[in-house]
């Protein structure tokens, strides 16, 4: 019989926001698109998973949700489960979806046992069968002191050297260091590899800037559930500014409270240069057409201010985590984007005379020109040697 098409699965645990699940999708769709015969399952626990569009031989595994609280702590979607019981089910639907589907490669995003440590137990069993087992970690994780006492909780840096083959880093090496500042052993350092920022693709034919469709600013605030301080900071800036004329196009997110969505619509009424989305599964679209982007940064935020070249307001939130404030902070120091704290955004005029500065801001092109964006071309790379090793017949490239 001849050996079936090379397989790979990935794991999102999706607790908060959409970017765990946006970043998984995003390397599925380049690797199919980079080798016929190769399949992938991503498994999720984002409730709107089914929301987005998939390739063909891209499918994803829909796991009980658990949502991160803005204090940190988790809780079952479905209050009338408890967690320990969602946690359980998670991790038994995770383990047969393993065994099951018998994947090559396994890519765990940025969770390195997975949540509440449900992934372990697959990472040990599929390492006895053979397969690839991969930690994707975005270019900034937290602050150090942060990371390495959650880390040190669950004895982590041990068990990704003793588990994984391979640690991607979601970034290039000379724009930040994940585990800077953190006591890395030898095991888990010498497997780490720097592949890039994801590019982004935008699915329709982009809106020219400066066309009446795409005269506008971006403003997305990614999953929502915390971006209604964002929200709130632009329209009162052009409620204080009425020579603030440029139009935005405000993206919410599916996250945001049904009662704070109602709030923007309504406050947004009264402003004519103001147009409010609840949710875009296609927002590369949205932001290839804008003349500017104002987000809270996000990594998949800045994939894709650099992949449409841009210019940006970032706006980034400190809590939970520090990640956004790191990569903001970084990415200003090499010109990429300017930045605004979200005290001086509460600041009215100071807001709308930002938001002015950026309308006359350069793209990165021109500000920090000679970023790369090799993060895609450079997983297909590694992955054909691998797939290459094992002996799949059925690998193809596309292009060849």
């Amino acid at each position: 019989m001849p050996r079936r098409n090379a397989r790979i699965l990935m794991y999102s645990h999706d607790t908060f926001g959409l970017g765990h699940l946006r970043r998984c999708r995003t390397i599925a769709h380049s690797l199919v698109e980079d080798f016929r015969g190769l399949n992938v399952l991503i498994i999720s626990g984002a409730t709107i998973a089914g929301a987005f569009d998939y390739r063909a031989r891209v499918d994803f595994v829909k796991i009980p949700s658990v949502i991160k609280l803005r204090n940190g702590e988790y809780t079952s979607m479905d209050q009338h489960i408890d967690l320990q019981e969602t946690l359980k089910m998670r991790q038994s639907i995770i383990r047969h979806t393993a065994e099951t589907f018998e994947p090559d490669i396994f890519i765990i995003d940025k969770e390195p046992l997975g949540l509440r440590g449900e992934v372990e137990d697959t990472l040990a069993y599929l390492k006895t069968r053979g397969t690839t087992l991969v930690l994707g970690l975005r270019d900034v994780m937290d602050a150090p002191h942060l990371l390495e006492a959650e880390w040190k909780r669950h004895d982590v840096l041990p068990k990704i050297g003793n588990l994984y083959d391979d640690v991607w880093i979601y970034g290039p090496p000379d724009f930040y260091d994940p585990l800077t500042g953190i006591d890395v052993p030898a095991s888990v350092r010498n497997k780490m590899n720097f592949v890039g920022f994801l590019q982004r693709k935008s699915y329709a034919e982009a809106v020219v800037p400066g066309s009446e469709e795409g005269d506008y600013i971006l403003v997305t605030t990614g999953g929502g559930g915390d971006g209604a301080d964002l929200v709130r900071d632009v329209i009162a800036a052009y409620e204080a500014d009425p020579t603030l004329t440029q139009k935005a196009v405000i993206v919410l997110g599916p996250y945001m409270s049904a009662e704070q969505r109602a709030h923007f619509r309504e406050a947004s009424q009264r402003q004519p240069y103001l147009e409010i989305l609840e949710f875009d599964n296609r927002l590369e679209d949205r932001i290839a057409g804008a003349k500017a982007v104002i987000a809270m940064g996000g990594y998949n935020t800045y994939c894709e201010i650099l992949s449409f070249d841009k210019p940006a307001l970032i706006v980034p939130r400190t809590q939970p985590r520090e990640e956004q404030l790191i990569r903001a902070t970084r990415a200003q120091e090499l010109g990429l984007i300017s930045m605004l704290s979200a005290e001086d955004s509460a600041d009215s005029s100071r807001f709308a005379a930002a938001i002015k500065d950026l309308l006359q801001r350069d793209p990165p092109s021109v500000s920090a020109p000679g970023l790369q964006m090799e993060g895609l071309p450079t997983i297909s790379r590694i992955v054909e040697g691998w797939l290459r090793e094992k002996g799949s017949p059925h690998l193809f490239l596309a292009q060849g």
